[in-house]
């Protein structure tokens, strides 16, 4: 790898991040919508997770074939470059289609699109970073990725209440049933998801390859059948540390997969007594849901700044189990709040796990991972977060396709149907993958050698 690479400074690190603005704004509109969309197309609240398998799929199988073709290629665009902007341009079309679907299958095929783009972008992104900064900016550089989470999501989540404070009406739908609110807010992530990845990769465009970098590229097999190949040799060479990691990120991502999913429908059972998904008052729990995911996300996009000088003191695996404890207690006390205003007091724990989620286990892996492996080593990380996402959907979801039903439908059968039941259940997968990362020795801060100490 390119060992002579400059310092940036702070302005210069955000303008490499900014990308991540739009790539995020993209997940969160998802995360905020996908179940209403398909609610208002007709969806019963129990196939939710199945219907949203998009996401765990193509990232189970895009991520680690995009890193390790990336890893290998070696184009006048750059290594990374390219992958920005092919999955940039196929998020920015499933945004903007994705509030005109007019079935449960149109919005499932744009999903698809959606998920795919922003999995191809996603991976090199990752590794974009560790590519571009040295060792000691490492950890700023995932830390301002995981900021830009924050701002973004929170920008995605708050934007369809402000156009409602502007005089757009909440129960202004289409002939489908879908706000006119989802509408706008989908047309702007599209524009967003193009032009900060662009102004990224223009602004802050990848280093050159070194002779050594392009000689080893060169002498690697190519191919479909090498990819795949490079891919299994990567996961059986895994780091312990990465191996480690993969228990915490099980129950860290089944926690946050249910609460994505059902956090709204636990809000309008609570503070507005409705279940009815075309009501009035349901309207008003998807638009609550997003202040209360924006305020989450504006203290995950505060503290993942703040977190930086405390993961010099007591390194990333404890100050991550710290916010993943914050994060389920946060969980489990949501549905028993009744009271709009009170939402917002669980959900500081919730921004504190997101913002932790986002920064701290890359800077483990990254530390542990060699660095001419490191896109495949990122798409294989990434399936440690979309196996636990796929495990859910399977689990808790049940799909009848008319000659085969998938899933085990553990959401009504354990859960009794209810999304606050969900919550708690949620909240004990967060405090789990709190104790778990405790077990990543890697992650904590090494004490220093006593002769380099009296030094």
């Amino acid at each position: 790898m390119n060992l002579n690479r400059p310092h940036l400074s702070l302005s210069r690190l955000l303008e490499m991040n900014l990308g991540f603005l739009g790539l995020q704004f993209s997940f969160g509109l998802q995360q905020g919508n996908m179940g209403p969309i398909y609610s208002y197309l007709g969806a019963d609240e129990s196939q939710l997770p199945m219907l949203q398998l998009a996401g765990p799929i193509t990232g189970l199988l895009v991520q680690p074939i995009i890193g390790a073709l990336s890893d290998r290629t070696d184009s006048k665009w750059g290594r990374r470059t390219p992958y920005f902007l092919i999955g940039a341009v196929l998020c920015a079309f499933g945004l903007f289609f994705m509030p005109l679907s007019s079935s449960i299958l149109m919005a499932m095929s744009l999903l698809w699109i959606l998920d795919a783009g922003n999995n191809i972008t996603m991976e090199p992104y990752r590794a974009y970073v560790s590519d571009r900064l040295n060792p000691d900016q490492r950890q700023a550089g995932f830390l301002s990725q995981s900021a830009f989470t924050g701002l973004a999501q929170m920008l995605a989540f708050l934007t369809p209440s402000l156009l409602v404070g502007l005089g757009m009406n909440q129960d202004w739908v289409d002939s489908h049933n879908i706000p006119y609110t989802v509408r706008v807010v989908f047309m702007i992530g599209a524009v967003l998801s193009l032009t900060t990845i662009v102004w990224s990769v223009m602004r802050v465009p990848e280093l050159p390859l070194t002779t050594d970098e392009r000689a080893h590229i060169a002498a690697q097999p190519k191919g479909a059948g090498a990819t795949l190949r490079e891919i299994g040799s990567a996961i059986v060479d895994m780091p312990v540390a990465m191996r480690k990691l993969g228990l915490m990120s099980l129950f860290q991502w089944v926690g946050m997969s249910g609460y994505w999913t059902y956090a709204v429908y636990s809000i309008s059972r609570t503070v507005y007594g409705a279940s009815d998904v075309h009501s009035s008052a349901f309207h008003s729990a998807v638009l609550t849901n997003g202040e209360v995911a924006a305020f989450y996300n504006a203290i995950s996009f505060v503290t993942a700044f703040a977190m930086v000088p405390l993961v010099r003191r007591i390194g990333p695996g404890p100050l991550h189990a710290l916010c993943l404890f914050a994060g389920g207690i946060g969980m489990m006390a949501l549905p028993g709040v009744t009271d709009k205003a009170l939402l917002f007091l669980p959900a500081v724990g919730i921004g504190l796990a997101w913002g932790s989620i986002m920064g701290n286990p890359y800077a483990i892996l990254t530390n542990s991972i060699p660095p001419q492996r490191t896109g495949v080593y990122m798409g294989i990380f990434n399936m440690m977060i979309v196996i636990p996402m796929l495990i859910f959907a399977v689990v808790m979801s049940r799909l009848d396709l008319g000659f085969v039903s998938i899933g085990f439908d553990a959401y009504k059968l354990a859960l009794g149907g209810d999304p606050r039941n969900m919550l708690m259940f949620c909240g004990v997968s967060l405090v789990l993958a709190g104790f778990s990362v405790l077990w990543v020795r890697e992650g904590r801060v090494q004490a220093m050698p006593r002769e380099a100490a009296a030094a």
